[in-house]
């Protein structure tokens, strides 16, 4: 559903006045102000005015707010629910009752301009599929990417089955060496084209994350995917930002983002209540054993004492049970696509463990 003129809606707690519009002067009160009663577009309260309303009057009807999301909304009555998400003035509505959704359409109208626009289809320009015989819900960018393709002249472009392989190398020889070949390459929108990838990547395709990161950074990234009912739900490839001084080191501290990410996760999944298992412990899966040992043991050596104490709360974690370490060998590390280039049937094999394979 849209919310039509959604920033007018707010109420104004500071004063705020301006000049009369033109055409609109009152006669002999040129020289006077307007003082505004309401919120219009272009006050840099706006937004957050109609939040507020928006939160006042939806709280009103029993939805109660996601504490870890504000703008996620869950109603609960008996064995009926309904999740309501506001991304600026559209809202979307899923549950598991059609009369509930008939009532909760009904109060928005009664509060709002509104206007239905039927079965979800593309949330933020991201297509959702769906297949109801087997129970199957996805998301797709295909229009977002034929549009970059086309953008950039790549429309008839080769396709490939993974974006960089074991062994591609990226270094400063390949960069512009001489005037002519720097000014050849301002005619190259290399940002944008990294941005256009960019946005892909974090919103449906954790596949190209490290090429992506690559291409921005010239930099190798560790990362993390988090997987629920068979699919990729978050994911993360990014450059760290201490210098670790062993391959040991780089792994702990990115067990220790991915735990934090994943207490996130879980609270605002278990804030959900549509998921019984999430009371078990998170399970972080690595690769390196002697990054678990050190998750698992408070031994302290000369490798690991400088380790910054922030990164050591993952021991305290584990101790308390909130997430569990495991080891894993190298070939089933799924998140592999979002460190390294990987050999092509390797890395479709794990793009096809992630979920990310053809919907149809």
């Amino acid at each position: 559903m849209d919310v039509k003129m959604a920033f007018l809606n707010g109420n104004l707690e500071e004063k705020v006045y301006m000049k009369q519009p033109e055409g609109f002067s009152s006669s002999g009160g040129e020289h006077l102000v307007c003082k505004l009663k309401k919120s219009i577009y272009g006050l840099k309260q706006a937004s957050r005015q109609w939040y507020l309303k928006f939160h006042d009057v939806i709280s009103s009807y029993g939805f109660v707010e996601n504490i870890m999301d504000q703008c996620i909304y869950q109603k609960v009555s008996g064995s009926k629910i309904c999740f309501l998400v506001l991304y600026v003035d559209d809202i979307l509505l899923a549950t598991n009752n059609k009369g509930l959704l008939h009532e909760v359409k009904q109060f928005l109208s009664k509060n709002f301009d509104m206007k239905d626009m039927g079965d979800a289809t593309y949330v933020i320009g991201i297509k959702i599929q769906r297949d109801i015989c087997r129970g199957l819900l996805g998301l797709s960018q295909e229009t977002y990417i034929n549009k970059v393709l086309e953008r950039f002249q790549m429309k008839d472009c080769s396709p490939s089955i993974a974006p960089i392989v074991k062994g591609d190398r990226f270094n400063l020889d390949q960069c512009p060496k001489n005037d002519l070949e720097r000014e050849q390459m301002k005619n190259i929108p290399y940002a944008s084209t990294v941005g256009s990838l960019m946005y892909v990547q974090v919103c449906t395709r954790p596949d190209i994350a490290f090429i992506v990161g690559m291409l921005g950074r010239y930099q190798s990234n560790p990362g993390y995917v988090f997987m629920l009912a068979g699919g990729a739900v978050s994911w993360r490839s990014a450059k760290q930002t201490l210098i670790a001084t062993s391959t040991m080191e780089a792994e702990f501290v990115s067990c220790f983002e991915a735990s934090s990410h994943g207490v996130w996760l879980k609270s605002f999944i278990d804030g959900l209540r549509v998921v019984d298992s999430i009371s078990r412990p998170l399970k972080i899966y690595c690769d390196n054993s002697t990054a678990v040992f050190m998750a698992k043991n408070n031994k302290s050596s000369s490798r690991n004492k400088h380790i910054d104490i922030k990164y050591l709360a993952l021991r305290e974690r584990v101790k308390e049970k909130t997430v569990v370490i495991e080891h894993i060998s190298t070939k089933l590390m799924i998140a592999d696509p979002l460190t390294k280039g990987m050999p092509p049937l390797k890395f479709k094999d794990h793009v096809d463990r992630l979920g990310l394979g053809s919907f149809v």
